[in-house]
């Protein structure tokens, strides 16, 4: 009665928690599709967000852009599929080679942060790092599973230094459990990169802002195709 579009009745519990599951591995494998043809348009020298804008024109195609996948859902249920799957003899390849193009992600994206600095003859060893946005996804302080903290790890192995802020999270929480600090506040530093990692509205408001947060030419890696303005000179994913 309180739900205006109704409930559907599954024929078994079976049934109900099947369709959960195929649900977010559906979209677990449509994020890596696209995941992976980002990887291949990055090849190519095209930008996988004016392809898939340009694609998007048709009536059915599926947008979905490329990025981490973490959460509690998308980035987990796939993997009960898989073990259900092969207690009773079959291997499904689709969805485990989906969930590690998903989970390759992380260092993915350090390594094409990295290659970028390069190409702007930015020195990498102790160069200073800025990530925006921790959470799972956007305006929410849900930090179960997030791919972020990946990404920052793959970050500091090449001896950067990160700095991360995300006021949608609890600072202690994230001291205890992943045992580095958040900003306070968002201030103009030396930075060398920076990384937009969620689009928070707060991130998208900044715009070319974001510039300012850095030293002089400094990158700015942008993964949720947040700013709009191409002529900035920003690297997108």
């Amino acid at each position: 009665k309180v739900i205006d579009a109704g409930t559907y009745k599954a024929s078994s519990i079976k049934v109900a928690e099947a369709s959960k599951i195929i649900e977010n591995t559906q979209r677990d494998v449509n994020i890596a599709l696209i995941n992976e043809l980002s990887m291949i348009f990055s090849e190519l020298g095209i930008d996988t967000n004016d392809v898939i804008d340009a694609a998007s024109t048709k009536w059915n195609f599926i947008n979905m852009r490329p990025g981490l996948v973490g959460g509690h859902c998308i980035g987990v249920d796939p993997y009960y599929l898989m073990h259900k799957s092969m207690s009773v003899g079959y291997i499904p390849d689709m969805i485990r080679t989906a969930r590690e193009i998903n989970d390759g992600m992380p260092k993915y994206v350090a390594q094409q942060v990295i290659k970028a600095m390069i190409n702007r003859e930015l020195h990498i060893k102790g160069a200073k790092i800025l990530i925006l946005g921790l959470t799972f996804k956007e305006n929410c302080p849900d930090m179960r599973n997030t791919k972020v903290v990946d990404l920052i790890r793959e970050l500091e192995s090449f001896n950067t230094r990160v700095d991360v802020y995300d006021e949608w999270v609890d600072k202690d929480y994230v001291r205890r459990n992943y045992e580095f600090n958040l900003l306070d506040s968002l201030e103009q530093s030396d930075y060398d990169a920076i990384v937009l990692a969620v689009s928070h509205e707060k991130f998208v408001g900044l715009q070319d802002k974001v510039f300012h947060l850095g030293k002089k030419g400094c990158l700015v890696f942008d993964m949720k195709a947040i700013i709009k303005d191409r002529r900035l000179g920003q690297v997108r994913i």
